[in-house]
């Protein structure tokens, strides 16, 4: 029987609990489908600061690493805003992903046919909406030297090399062939520099190893309007750190709730998954937080793993449940964690 190490990093706020519901339904899908998963919890961000002075102290950075996969529950929360940068919950999810070669984010957002009327847009506008974000995770103006702040003012430098546009370009096309076979670059080429050697390379890794994918190309501001006024026509958008990181979250509102929707950091050997909403620490403790954004992370991560059997039938089970109409107070319902947790569950050991 195959077994893999999975270490948990539950964090802050409602993670710890969204956590452990994924872990429930990771279970019942691995006893189901014959293989084995041993958790390994370990703290990130606010309580590893509370523990160990460090948002990524040494013991969680080497279990992480040592891993076959990493599920993450949320970190962050105002506990901690008055602590200095370096001991700041958010910075020790930015080590662990730069420690583990996560260039590549990837925010799928998708809107259930039960829940059209949940989002924040029309039905006719949201219904079968299926779009992925690829973000560049590690590059960019998050990253850019020379930073910082003198007599005049602060300054950031947004820099991009062609092998990272290269490799995350890479990761999208492939995306799209296992999708609808369209992608959609998105850059600021008519302002930036770093712009145009992002579309110039992905004209040209387009062309050369991925011709039978659809491409085309959006400046960011036009992107954003888009995913507002006509969502459904995106299948995978690809797009650099910053831009990424607006894009993404701007597409995590089509269905109503950010509860709803995983990601997956990538490009290294390990892989870590997490669900996009934040900590959300004015609803933790109270078992009312939606646990479905992590269990999807739970997919994604057995998709990763190769256990694609699995992953397919928990993201089965989570239709069934909301299409039941079992759901939580941010989709409007009465439904606690355990409930929907329990509900998948059960679906997935009948």
């Amino acid at each position: 029987m195959k077994q893999y190490r999975i270490t948990v990093v539950a964090g802050d706020g409602i993670g710890p609990e969204v956590a452990s519901a994924a872990e429930k339904v990771l279970d019942v899908a691995a006893g189901r489908f014959g293989f084995g998963l041993a958790f390994e919890r370990q703290p990130i961000g606010g309580e590893a600061v509370d523990r160990f002075g460090d948002p990524l102290p040494s013991v969680t950075r080497d279990a992480c690493l040592a891993s076959d996969a990493i599920l993450l529950g949320a970190v962050g929360g105002p506990k901690w805003d008055g602590e200095p940068g370096p001991r700041r919950p958010e910075v020790g999810l930015l080590r662990i992903r730069r420690e583990l070669g996560a260039f590549a984010n990837i925010r799928p957002s998708f809107v259930p046919d039960a829940l059209v009327d949940a989002s924040p847009l029309k039905p006719s506008v949201v219904r079968g909406v299926d779009l992925v974000v690829v973000r560049e995770l590690t590059g960019g103006i998050y990253y850019g030297e020379p930073r910082g702040r003198d007599a005049s003012g602060a300054f950031d430098t947004m820099r991009y090399s062609a092998p990272e546009v290269e490799r995350i370009a890479r990761v999208a096309f492939e995306q799209a062939r296992r999708r609808r076979g369209r992608v959609v670059s998105v850059d600021k080429a008519n302002v930036l520099e770093t712009s145009r050697l992002w579309r110039e390379t992905v004209i040209r890794v387009h062309r050369d190893e991925f011709p039978d994918v659809h491409l085309g190309h959006l400046y960011v501001d036009n992107a954003a309007m888009q995913i507002a006024v006509n969502p459904r026509q995106f299948d995978v958008i690809l797009t650099g750190n910053l831009f990424g990181d607006i894009l993404s979250d701007l597409s995590a509102t089509l269905p109503g709730s950010l509860g709803l929707l995983p990601s997956a950091s990538l490009g290294g050997t390990v892989g870590l998954f997490e669900p996009v909403h934040g900590s959300a620490p004015d609803i933790a403790g109270r078992g009312i937080a939606n646990p479905v954004g992590c269990i999807l992370c739970g997919a994604m991560m057995l998709d990763h793993l190769g256990e694609a059997e699995a992953a397919g039938t928990i993201r089965g089970a989570v239709d069934k449940v909301l299409s039941a109409g079992l759901l939580t107070a941010d989709l409007g319902g009465t439904a606690a964690t355990d409930d929907v947790t329990t509900a998948v569950s059960e679906i997935l050991s009948s």
